[in-house]
């Protein structure tokens, strides 16, 4: 099992960038898939963006596909999620996610074992 705590939230404008921010503890993160999920109010939680922590591989939903940017520091074991171009409906709580490999195509919050407690993003129109 892995500890996660995200970071990095806020309020920003339409337009504007934030880096979300996951430290992970507890254990080495090699062959680990580490994801971003988000929840908007009153919707399902819903996969963002996950990278193959030894390979480097990742995939990206198609809403978030050219604006955001999943990446990892294996210095400080550490997650990222660039988020530029925000939109209004980019507003969510957002949770980092981890789950022992194979693939980086798994989107389904029941395929990741360890989860954050969130962050919340909101951007303002």
């Amino acid at each position: 099992q892995v500890q996660l705590v995200e970071s990095g939230g806020g309020l920003v404008q339409t337009g504007g960038s934030l880096r979300l921010s996951c430290a992970a503890s507890g254990r080495s993160l090699g062959g680990y898939i580490m994801a971003w999920f988000r929840q908007a109010p009153g919707q399902e939680r819903d996969f963002v963006a996950a990278i193959n922590w030894s390979g480097g591989g990742s995939n990206y939903a198609d809403s978030v596909k050219g604006r955001f940017t999943i990446s990892g520091d294996n210095t400080k074991n550490t997650v990222y999620l660039q988020m530029n171009s925000l939109k209004p409906e980019d507003t969510a709580v957002y949770y980092c996610a981890a789950r022992i490999g194979p693939t980086y195509y798994f989107s389904q919050t029941r395929q990741y074992n360890d989860w954050g407690q969130g962050t919340q993003v909101t951007v303002s129109s």
